[in-house]
């Protein structure tokens, strides 16, 4: 907007969102973006390659960043790294899937009935809180150290985050909409698929993402701290064994497989949510 002191104000009209400009403009915010990413990578490994280079820390237990990353270079190479690595993503998987359909049936439902949610609401502030490594010894008891143990654990956490989600979105289902779509006589179930799923779908989106992270960094505990085989017990046996280069390379790893995960999720809400007004805001900033 523009004005002087003889002159009104003047809106200048924002650019059009199919037009080169808008494009262009698209272009290089994602271009400054990838650019002050690598500088901050670029950044961190110069860094850490310096830290034990000058003795700031023991490269004992801290080596240098070209030896981790030339032990990653060698994992990359082994077959049964890879297999831990699908053995991860399997339990971090099962355990999203369970999760998910557990929180968003129980969600609705729950949601749907004032009387459930508000008998509900106490057991579920005293349950959410509890952490989930804390179900680590019950797990083991129930299940032994097999797989089935790291699932209950993964379940748990990453149930809360996709439930409160889905509570939140039902209740925020407009009351004239609701009342809109009774007037018309369209059933329950045809209104939980006509307004409740399209309010809620935003926050089972957002529960969904975080759920993701969460089971991940679960599924990565288990296995350290339960034996069960994935790549946290190779973290695991790599420093029983004093393997410190393997120990950073692995984690290295898990940091990426987070990062993918976090990077696969948000592609996913963006592409489900493009019509809301959320994304849409996301893509005019």
């Amino acid at each position: 907007m523009t004005a002087t002191a003889d002159a009104p104000v003047i809106a200048t009209p924002a650019t059009p969102r199919g037009s080169s400009n808008f494009r262009r403009q698209r272009r290089l915010r994602t271009l400054r973006k990838v650019v002050l990413g690598l500088a901050g990578i670029a950044g961190f490994l110069v860094t850490w390659q310096l830290l034990p280079t000058l003795g700031v820390v023991n490269a004992a237990y801290f080596p240098t960043a070209t030896d981790t990353i030339a032990q990653l270079l060698a994992l990359f190479r082994d077959l049964e790294f890879w297999r831990n690595v699908g053995r991860t993503l399997t339990s971090w998987a099962l355990g999203l899937l369970i999760a998910t359909v557990l929180a968003v049936v129980l969600g609705t439902i729950i949601g749907l009935v004032p009387f459930l949610r508000r008998a509900t609401h106490t057991t579920v502030e005293f349950l959410r809180p509890i952490p989930s490594v804390a179900l680590i010894p019950l797990a083991i008891l129930m299940f032994g150290y097999q797989l089935q143990a790291a699932l209950l654990i993964i379940v748990f956490a990453s149930f809360w985050q996709v439930f409160i989600q889905v509570l939140y979105g039902v209740a925020d289902v407009d009351a004239v909409a609701r009342d809109t779509a009774r007037s018309y006589g369209l059933s329950r179930g045809a209104q939980v698929v006509s307004v409740v799923f399209p309010t809620a779908l935003p926050y089972l989106m957002t529960g969904l993402r975080l759920a993701a992270t969460v089971a991940l960094i679960l599924a990565i505990t288990a296995e350290m701290f339960m034996s069960v085989p994935g790549l946290g017990r190779a973290i695991m046996i790599a420093r029983e064994s004093g393997q410190w280069t393997t120990v950073y390379a692995l984690v290295i790893v898990t940091g990426v497989l987070g990062l993918l995960v976090n990077i696969g999720f948000r592609a996913i809400e963006r592409r489900s949510l493009a019509w809301h007004q959320s994304v849409r805001g996301e893509e005019v900033l």
